[in-house]
């Protein structure tokens, strides 16, 4: 590893542990040149997630977007952004199981919904709403229903 301070390019690691979030590895370092000490993050490095959009188009997985998207449907409720963000990890966390490179936004639209219904119902439907593309007040009452219908058989 280069040194930052001189560019020197052999440095000595002192320390190694897992960072704070116990994903990432933290490594103290030591330039053999100029004696700074440094710190290092190793990181997995996952290859980049295209989503496949209804047109057809293919963009990069955004986490951002997915979370954009959780802070609406939950606007008012009572999940907080810890609450989202675990949502999102989790849902990304699935998508790279996967092992695929690509994969639909249909997918990600039934992963969002799965967890949202167990945390929040009204939060899935505002969701389901969007994700379904609801043209009638007709396409809410036959999503409530079903989750009635839910209710009862458990």
């Amino acid at each position: 590893m280069k040194c930052p301070f001189c560019d020197f390019l052999d440095t000595q690691v002192k320390d190694s542990r897992p960072s704070d979030d116990n994903i990432n590895i933290k490594r103290r370092r030591f330039c053999n040149n100029c004696g700074a000490r440094f710190t290092t993050y190793e990181a997995v490095e996952v290859r980049e997630i295209k989503v496949i959009k209804r047109s057809g188009e293919k963009r990069p997985l955004d986490a951002q977007k997915l979370l954009r998207s959780l802070e609406i449907a939950t606007r008012k409720r009572r999940l907080n952004h810890n609450d989202l963000e675990n949502i999102v990890s989790n849902i990304i966390k699935k998508i790279q199981k996967y092992g695929e490179g690509e994969i639909t936004s249909k997918i990600i639209g039934e992963l969002v919904m799965k967890e949202l219904i167990e945390i929040d119902q009204v939060a899935y439907v505002r969701y389901a709403s969007v994700y379904m593309d609801f043209k009638e007040v007709r396409d809410f009452k036959e999503l409530i229903q079903t989750l009635g219908h839910s209710k009862n058989d458990e």
